[in-house]
């Protein structure tokens, strides 16, 4: 359950902002804005919603639940960030930011403050907002990339399985990709509105980005040789 409250200066003068309190999600969902920068570290998949069956795209971060292999590159980490967990605790209602008092991150004793001695938003409150922002003009802009897909039929399913070093095999299923083979049999004109609309670039960056899951798998077995905690 949440405790939804709409944000309001001088009821939530007090609230700060802890980092993040509870175990990484390894797949987090993902607006179109943000797939280069998600490929260069991770592959992007598409899932289908549980509750609704539609479809929805996630940066995969490790292969099991709280696992972030990502963060083993300080590089990678600080460049890719998911808009999703930045505004994680915050909501959008209608014109409003809403806050979720019992979210982990919330709390009146640690963590960057929400509002300046003035009353201002502080910079995590802006981070917070710019987020929200671009996750709603995101959000749209990706269900219409993935009705696209959808309507030329170029989503594929994809199984993963992996074998790791300490004999142990990983299997992921319930997970999709762009298909290329579709891709290049569409004709010229699908090829046309795909590019004009800018989701030919998409395709192919969220097709490249299943790169990623050997380099994760290597760092995953690195973790293992070196007796690391997953």
């Amino acid at each position: 359950m949440t405790n939804l409250e709409v944000v309001n200066t001088e009821a939530h003068r007090r609230l700060r902002l802890r980092q993040r309190a509870e175990p990484w999600p390894y797949f987090v969902p993902i607006v179109v804005s943000e797939f280069t920068t998600a490929a260069t570290c991770c592959p992007i998949l598409l899932a289908k919603n549980p509750e609704n069956g539609r479809f929805y795209v996630g940066a995969l971060f490790g292969f099991e639940p709280g696992e972030n292999l990502v963060s083993d590159d300080p590089g990678a980490a600080r460049a890719f960030r998911p808009l999703d967990l930045e505004r994680q605790g915050f909501f959008i209602t209608g014109e409003n930011i809403a806050v979720d008092l019992d979210h982990p991150r919330i709390s009146e004793k640690d963590g960057e403050p929400l509002f300046g001695e003035d009353g201002e938003p502080s910079d995590a409150m802006r981070r917070i907002q710019h987020a929200l922002g671009l996750l709603v003009t995101g959000n749209e802009e990706t269900e219409r990339f993935i009705e696209t897909l959808i309507g030329l039929r170029l989503i594929e399913p994809i199984d993963i399985s992996l074998r790791f070093d300490v004999g142990r095999k990983i299997h992921l299923d319930g997970l999709y990709t762009v298909s290329l083979d579709s891709i290049a049999e569409l004709g010229d004109s699908d090829v046309l509105l795909l590019f004009r609309q800018g989701y030919l670039l998409l395709a192919y960056t969220v097709a490249g980005s299943l790169r990623q899951i050997s380099v994760l798998a290597n760092r995953r077995n690195e973790r293992l040789a070196a007796g690391s905690s997953l």
